[in-house]
């Protein structure tokens, strides 16, 4: 998916919001949700130590990848071309996660 696609996505979770409510999915999905280019640069340059699993919130996959030194590499390569997908499905669920939290919170 790309950048376009996740702001058609993100316009889609607001379309039934109130403005007040679009206003605080803005801010709650802005600040948490994660670049995809810099999941990539992280995985790249230290990605045998897991920290791209950690910066996109794979904790479990981050402590394996660490204690492994990156599957001994071979994760670590398979990594970089599967970080960007899986930093958007991660950013798709929190688009998901905030929206039910704001329509949760309207009753």
């Amino acid at each position: 998916m790309s950048s376009e696609q996740e702001i058609q996505e993100a316009n889609l979770a607001r379309k039934e919001l109130s403005e007040d409510e679009r206003l605080q999915f803005d801010v709650q999905y802005g600040t948490r949700r994660k670049d995809p280019t810099t999941a990539l640069a992280i995985s790249i340059l230290c990605g045998t130590l897991g920290i791209d699993r950690f910066y996109i919130g794979d904790i479990g996959l981050g402590i394996a990848k660490l204690l492994t030194l990156g599957g001994l590499f071979i994760w670590t390569i398979i990594d970089w071309f599967l970080i960007m997908d899986a930093t958007r499905a991660q950013n798709n669920q929190l688009m998901r996660q905030v929206r039910e939290s704001i329509v949760q919170s309207r009753a």
